[in-house]
């Protein structure tokens, strides 16, 4: 193992967007048990300190491959397309009045029903942003754009936790 390789080639899986979880998580597993510090107990304290290196890689390449935002955000800037999610918030028009009009309706929504089918609407949109992502990724090839598609799905996810911030509050 090389502390420097990408995550995908620590965890052995093939550089692209469409992963199964089961196959991530599988992985994480036997990395962890490979490199786990109280395997190295006898070895040293340099040696466990390698491990603790070894098992804090391993975790971050876990939480960025697990996640398909972070997977994405992580391959656009692989090639040469960073997010910048900070400074970049341009959006397509038709984008930009689907997002008024689902912030019209939280504001208006005062039953449960309607939230549901708001972040039902919401959940649909983040998955259908998904398969934009992993199209634009994996079969165009086309990273810029990529990278405008999750800056996208990065406004649908937070617009889905204002909904479900909503939801929790007028539940009993």
């Amino acid at each position: 193992m090389n502390l420097q390789s990408t995550d995908f080639e620590l965890f052995q899986l093939p550089v692209q967007f469409a992963q199964t979880r089961e196959l991530i998580d599988a992985r994480w597993k036997d990395l962890q048990r490979q490199a786990h510090p109280d395997k190295f107990a006898a070895q040293g304290a340099a040696a466990q300190r390698l491990a603790m290196q070894w098992s804090v890689r391993i975790n971050e390449a876990y939480q960025r491959l697990k996640d398909p935002l972070a997977r994405a955000s992580y391959l656009c800037e692989m090639h040469g397309a960073p997010i910048r999610a900070e400074n970049n918030t341009a959006m397509p028009p038709a984008f930009l009045v689907q997002q008024m009009e689902w912030r019209e309706a939280l504001e208006d929504a005062v039953t449960m029903a309607q939230l549901e089918q708001l972040a039902s609407e919401t959940r649909l949109a983040e998955n259908a942003q998904l398969s934009v992502i992993a199209q634009t990724l994996d079969v165009d090839k086309d990273h810029v754009k990529a990278a405008n598609e999750v800056r996208s799905l990065m406004f649908i996810q937070r617009f889905g936790q204002e909904v479900e911030a909503r939801i929790d509050q007028l539940a009993p």
